[in-house]
């Protein structure tokens, strides 16, 4: 179900954008069984490639799966290859995600796009999960030297929207939003008891960063000021959408 949503609306974003229909190349990273493909496949006219580090997991008789492993291999294609890449799920798995940022970055054509998803980790739900526990939701003890990485057991690298968003603008997108797959039921009672204190001491907060510390300036503010809207406390999974400059 949570895997369906978020391909859901990684589609939605890909068909918000402006001339996708005249698109020919995708790209799907960590593709897994190959459903966001399969809905890819029914919406347009693009041609599929797979990157991923098994062709064990694909579903789709017919596709093609290019194995690579990320971690210490490039994605296994030219320069301005693709007009959208997506990867759902993924970037939790990955040793180092902002030099595979780097690469789809390298790989997509001048005003191409890029779909991400991951963990939300910071909804209310699981920054209690972290007071309490000291993990995020999704995110937990790790078996040592045996990980399954198709499964939470290989969510290695907890990332917040910040530091996605961070690592996108570092690389060279433009137009980096975020988006969430749905909010979570369970965190709106939550909601209305904890949001009057988030919203006092995060002010506090940003005025001493601001101020005194000085890490605030016009280009990171409103990713920070992100980070205590409703859908990021609410929200189960991050979908960012961001853009190759033309």
């Amino acid at each position: 179900m949570a895997i369906d949503r978020i391909h859901k609306k990684a589609l939605e974003l890909v068909l918000a954008e402006p001339g996708c229909q005249n698109w020919t190349r995708h790209l799907d990273i960590g593709a897994g069984h190959g459903g966001l493909i399969k809905r890819m496949r029914a919406a347009l006219k693009v041609q599929s490639s797979v990157c991923d580090y098994t062709d064990a997991l694909m579903k789709l008789p017919d596709q093609k799966v290019d194995i690579a492993n990320l971690n210490n291999e490039p994605l296994p294609y030219g320069d301005a290859t693709f007009d959208v890449v997506t990867a759902t799920e993924v970037i939790e798995h990955l040793e180092d995600y902002r030099q595979v940022l780097r690469e789809i970055y390298r790989v997509l054509k001048p005003g191409g796009v890029c779909i991400l998803s991951t963990p939300n980790i910071l909804n209310l739900n699981s920054r209690l999960r972290f007071l309490w526990f000291g993990f995020w939701n999704l995110f937990g003890p790790l078996p040592v030297k045996n990980s399954a990485l198709n499964s939470a057991g290989g969510h290695i690298n907890p990332v917040s929207w910040f530091y996605v968003a961070h690592s996108l603008l570092d690389a060279g997108f433009i137009d980096v939003s975020f988006h969430i797959d749905h909010r979570q039921r369970s965190g709106m009672a939550k909601l209305i008891f904890l949001y009057p204190l988030i919203k006092l001491m995060g002010g506090r907060a940003m005025y001493k960063e601001r101020h005194r510390v000085k890490t605030l300036d016009e280009a990171n503010e409103p990713l920070v000021r992100e980070m205590n809207s409703i859908d990021m406390l609410l929200g189960r999974t991050i979908i960012t959408k961001s853009v190759k400059a033309a």
